[in-house]
């Protein structure tokens, strides 16, 4: 079972079910069980906002793509629909963003952890994205004001640093994005 599921039968939902659900809801299917997060802390929407203010500002200064904020659905195939807290598709791969929303592994997926969603962050959602194609994934942890990043390898996802106070952290897939943990805690 899925860490943070709360599942009561082996009922499995799959896209043409998600679309269905109440548009501004915060729900997810990882391999076709539905997931529902309660409401974010105000912290951890603070905390979003100022990471999609960085990668905003940054994908429209350098024409490199554009940047998503959660709810938007990410699908990744018929029973796994996520909604990162931020998302980066970059310009040439701007068609697999869709009116009903981005169809396909983003490049860049940043999530930032709640007590309610850590463990699936880190594990089943991980394992979802480096699967699906996404090439770096920032674990941005509020707790510990770390950013830690992970690269997409042959492997999975491998570590490459975990940031914190003013060290910068570079993006390999989005060339001059940098954000630092003093600047997301502050």
């Amino acid at each position: 079972m899925i860490p943070g599921a709360m599942t009561t039968s082996a009922v499995r939902f799959t896209y043409a079910d998600y679309i269905n659900l109440p548009e501004e809801s915060h729900h997810e299917i990882l391999a076709g069980d539905l997931l529902m997060s309660p409401s974010p802390s105000t912290l951890h929407q603070r905390v979003v906002l100022r990471v999609l203010e960085i990668v905003s500002a940054w994908a429209k200064s350098t024409h490199a793509g554009e940047a998503f904020v959660a709810p938007l659905d990410v699908v990744l195939s018929e029973m796994d629909v996520v909604q990162p807290d931020v998302l980066f598709v970059a310009s040439g791969r701007s068609e697999i963003v869709k009116e009903r929303g981005v169809f396909g592994a983003p490049d860049l997926v940043v999530e930032v952890l709640s007590r309610a969603t850590a463990e699936r962050d880190r594990t089943v959602k991980a394992k979802l994205y480096a699967r699906a194609g996404v090439k770096e994934l920032w674990l941005v942890d509020p707790d510990a004001k770390t950013i830690e990043v992970l690269v997409n390898g042959p492997e999975g996802f491998t570590p490459q640093l975990i940031a914190r106070g003013d060290e910068a952290v570079r993006s390999s897939v989005a060339p001059g994005l940098i954000a630092t943990p003093a600047h997301l805690f502050a």
